[in-house]
Parts: C-alpha cells; structure tokens; sequence
C-alpha cells in the first residue's frame, strides 16, 4: 500500500536516487578542485551563469569571473588548504532545482588580514539545477560557523 503513495510522491516531486546522487557527485567535484586549487573540472559541474558568495560576502557572478577569484585565492593564501565533507542534506525545490546545505571541515588558513583560521567548519548552500538532463552548480554560499569545532 505504501510502495503506490511513494511511487506519486517521485512522479509528482521528479526527484529520484539517481538525481540525489548526481547532486552529490557535484559537490563531490566542487570539493575535489577546491582541494587541488586550480578549479580545472568547473566547466563539468557549473553553468555559466554560476554566483559565489565568499565568507567575507564578497559576490562573483558568472563562471569566469568566479574561477578568476578562486583560482587567484587558491594560490594564494588557500594554496594547499582543503575541505572535507562532513554533512549533506539536498531539499528538492522543483523537480529541476535543489538546494544543497554542506558542512565542510577546513584545515588551517590564515586570511589576508593576518587571521588565523583553524578547525572551522563552513556551511555551504549549494544552489543546483538540472539542465538537459544533467545538474549543475549554478549558486554558492560559504558561510564561516562561528563556535563550531
């Protein structure tokens, strides 16, 4: 009796495993060039109209002028800093957007100012879409969690 109710519950909602997946796997791709610095797969996981909120709310709209600033900070002062996944959870919107809420792990950094950020964790709103079949990155926010360990 409940197999029939869940069966409508994914035709009306359109979201599948599969889809909760692919979302994942982007994330999985975001992490994966953060943690390498030079964003080189982006082309593969973000649409070109892609916004980037930093933690210091900075804004960059548009894939080339994001990968222009994360690229240069990854040289800089986040060259060799990496993040890992600690939780997931995806909220379908429509059948063809999702949000993603993403609490990453940070190792040590020091910011321009001369901060020194260690053990943080980030929440990260990730905004995806689908697109001819396919989901895609197309906002994120990176918000520092103040007391978290």
């Amino acid at each position: 009796m409940l197999l029939p109710f869940l069966l409508l519950i994914q035709t009306v909602f359109g979201q599948t495993s599969e889809d909760t997946l692919s979302i994942r796997k982007v994330i999985s791709m975001f992490e994966a060039d953060f943690n390498e610095g030079s964003f080189k797969n982006a082309y593969q996981y973000t649409t070109d109209d892609w916004e980037h909120i930093n933690p210091l709310g900075g804004i960059d709209k548009s894939r080339d002028s994001v990968l222009k600033v994360v690229k240069m900070v990854h040289q800089s002062f986040l060259r060799g800093v990496t993040m890992k996944t600690q939780s997931i959870n995806i909220r379908f919107i429509t059948p063809d957007v999702a949000i993603a809420d993403v609490i990453h792990k940070m190792n040590t950094y020091t910011t321009p100012d001369g901060v020194r950020h260690e053990n943080e964790s980030h929440i990260k709103t990730y905004v995806v879409v689908k697109k001819n079949r396919k989901w895609l990155l197309t906002h994120d926010h990176n918000t520092i969690q103040t007391g978290m360990k």
